[in-house]
């Protein structure tokens, strides 16, 4: 009797790699290995919409501008300035009373930028200075391999792509940090301020251009192959877009090879299984809407993030070429929709345990996290689901036998952060936060479970074929 009341009224927490069978393990380890390459392809924002892009096109998906009706089963997309995309698969039943099943994560990370004039010499070396990016521990970013990725743009209009740092072939830059010797002053500090921003300078060369009459030779020197690579003058750096990310390519972890260890998986996690789990869809009866977002990490301002109007517009060209639009209808779609945002969560750190309750931690290797409200403290800013939209999304995920947690970042007063989940919360649309528990998040090389990242897939797919 105690043990029947026990399976049927206790949660049960079990890790997800018990009942795996060898097919479900080679389908987990398949999709890791997929997740893994596009990710070494994909560290910034700009090459993950190309990468976007190309699996878009082979999977049969069309620039919504270049087409002027839609129907039933069409697959379109729209990209933003490069760096956000939206994807949609017209459903069978009328958008109008039905609204659309959303799944939205953002690409961008935390990471070092190049300053508008970043170039200078100091004590015989050059230096790009950089502005960092999100919310970063300062000091993980020093004495680590780093690439140089994005673009310079003249004023003829010209754009030039930089990637550097990611061939073997390939030069690499670092930021340096004190030794240890002569640190007894910067170790004395509190942790976040043993690295000042203004230090974390780029180390990009050292050898002196052949000029008597030049007062900065070394800086001369970069300046004049850079010209001759890329055709750029110092005054170019003024229109570039140069972010600065760890050379360092994703790699199973462990000798079990459960994990997988990689820059840029929040949120490029959920990001990539949405999409590769959009690329599975045919039909589905509700219109299904994967986002691609920008600027997540510094709160989703600016026209590629998801408080910009730009995802609006793409609906409201889907509306009107079903030839359906009319005032007011792109509210009322909104109001019917349902979404899924695929943000990741912090995953529980024994090492770190005071940080986390326990009992409502995400845990890896069990499964997708569904994160009713993040926020912080009050759960000021956060956007709070509706039980009833828990249970539905609940629902869903027993019924394909999908392995989830309910879970809070962290204990009350010491937890927090954001997603993009309240920006169309505020629209009227039912939105739960949706994705993988992550170790060391922020930090150049973050940690998830291949059974989490195979449970995100599972979960997205299950959502839009609802």
């Amino acid at each position: 009797m105690g043990e029947e009341l026990k399976d049927k009224l206790l949660l049960k927490r079990e890790e997800g790699w018990k009942n795996v069978d060898e097919k479900q393990n080679q389908d987990i380890m398949k999709l890791s290995e997929e997740y893994m390459t596009f990710l070494n392809n994909s560290k910034t924002e700009r090459d993950f919409i190309k990468s976007a892009k190309k699996l878009a096109d082979e999977n049969g998906y069309t620039d919504i501008i270049n087409k002027t009706e839609l129907k039933a089963g069409d697959k379109v997309y729209f990209i933003n300035r490069e760096k956000s995309m939206y994807l949609a698969i017209i459903g069978e039943n009328d958008i109008q009373e039905n609204g659309m099943q959303i799944i939205g994560s953002h690409i961008d990370s935390p990471r070092l930028d190049l300053k508008p004039n970043p170039l200078s010499e100091e004590g015989g070396m050059a230096y790009f200075k950089t502005h960092y990016y999100g919310g970063i521990k300062k000091y993980q970013w020093t004495t680590i391999p780093l690439s140089l990725h994005g673009v310079v743009v003249k004023t003829n209009g010209e754009k030039v792509e930089i990637s550097l740092g990611e061939s073997e072939k390939d030069p690499i830059f670092t930021i340096t940090d004190l030794l240890p010797h002569l640190a007894q002053e910067q170790m004395e500090k509190k942790l976040k301020d043993g690295i000042e921003g203004e230090d974390l300078k780029l180390l990009i060369g050292s050898i002196p251009a052949n000029d008597d009459k030049a007062q900065e030779k070394v800086k001369l020197n970069i300046l004049k192959l850079l010209n001759e690579k890329y055709g750029i003058t110092e005054a170019d750096f003024m229109s570039a877009e140069l972010e600065l990310v760890p050379a360092f390519n994703a790699r199973s972890l462990g000798f079990d090879q459960s994990m997988v260890a990689a820059y840029g998986q929040d949120d490029k996690v959920c990001a990539y299984t949405s999409l590769s789990a959009m690329m599975s869809l045919e039909k589905v009866k509700n219109t299904a809407i994967c986002i691609l977002s920008d600027k997540e990490e510094i709160g989703s301002m600016g026209n590629t993030g998801m408080e910009s109007h730009m995802f609006d517009f793409f609906i409201s060209e889907i509306l009107n070429k079903l030839g359906i639009n009319k005032p007011n209808l792109l509210d009322k779609v909104f109001c019917f929709s349902k979404m899924l945002s695929s943000d990741v969560d912090a995953g529980y750190d024994p090492i770190y345990a005071a940080v986390s309750d326990n009992l409502n931690a995400g845990y890896l290797g069990r499964g997708i996290t569904l994160n009713k409200y993040t926020g912080a403290r009050g759960k000021s800013g956060a956007s709070d689901a509706n039980a009833e939209y828990v249970a539905w999304v609940r629902n869903i995920l027993e019924k394909n036998n999908i392995k989830y947690q309910i879970t809070e970042l962290g204990k009350v007063d010491i937890g927090g952060g954001g997603t993009i989940a309240y920006i169309l919360a505020n629209k009227g649309t039912d939105v739960i936060d949706c994705g993988v528990p992550v170790l060391s998040m922020h930090s150049p090389y973050e940690v998830t479970s291949k059974y989490d990242i195979y449970s995100a897939y599972q979960t997205y797919s299950a959502f839009w074929k609802e």
